[in-house]
């Protein structure tokens, strides 16, 4: 990723061949507008069920990043960028409301149907299990996130190594929910390593 500020915006393909995993980053604060073109366009990433089970939480506060970065084995990059995203899931949620993810399209006559058919296939499910496969869908969005702001002109790290249950804590979020990623995120200062991949012939075949 170039450390001069971008003016256009990326196309996806453009976006995937420009994005690096930086831990290195300008302090210069992101504008909410940015946020929100970036997360109106990850919210439109597919999941089974339309069940959308991801949610986001945005850290600017230098002493909660402190305490992510304790949480997350003192990556500086947590400390480093000027906002951390927290990715969790909660499929509790999900189950709660889950007549707000029945397409309105879906009859009105099956709407009732459909949302309890929903609930009764996970009744026997537990807490675990429910959050394994939420944080499953979960991935699906955190690839939106990384392709989206890479259009935009933003750095991206996006994280494992981190105490899950002291992230939950320090953001007051309830024990049953996964958080599947944390992203660093900002205008990188550094240019971070190039592409290193497996050639199309080693991970695609046609049958």
């Amino acid at each position: 990723m170039s450390t001069e500020l971008q003016t256009e915006i990326l196309s996806v393909p453009e976006a995937a061949a420009a994005r690096r995993s930086i831990r290195a980053y300008r302090p210069e604060p992101i504008p909410r507008e940015d946020f929100e073109r970036i997360f109106d366009a990850v919210r439109l990433a597919p999941s089974a069920f339309n069940v959308q089970p991801w949610r986001f939480v945005v850290v600017t506060d230098p002493e909660l990043k402190a305490t992510l970065g304790e949480a997350a084995n003192g990556q500086r990059q947590v400390t480093g960028a000027p906002a951390v995203i927290v990715l969790y899931t909660d499929m509790k949620d999900v189950l709660d409301h889950v007549e707000d993810i029945v397409h309105p399209g879906v009859p009105a006559d099956r709407r009732a149907a459909t949302a309890a058919g929903f609930r009764s296939s996970w009744a026997a499910k537990s807490d675990a299990e429910r959050e394994q496969w939420g944080a499953a869908q979960g991935y699906i969005a955190l690839g939106y996130l990384l392709l989206t702001a890479a259009s935009y002109g933003y750095a991206t790290s996006a994280m494992l190594g981190f105490d899950a249950a002291r992230v939950k804590q320090a953001l007051g979020l309830p024990a049953h929910v996964a958080v599947p990623a944390m992203v660093a995120i900002g205008r990188g200062d550094e240019e971070g390593f190039t592409h290193h991949r497996h050639p199309l012939e080693r991970i695609v075949s046609y049958r």
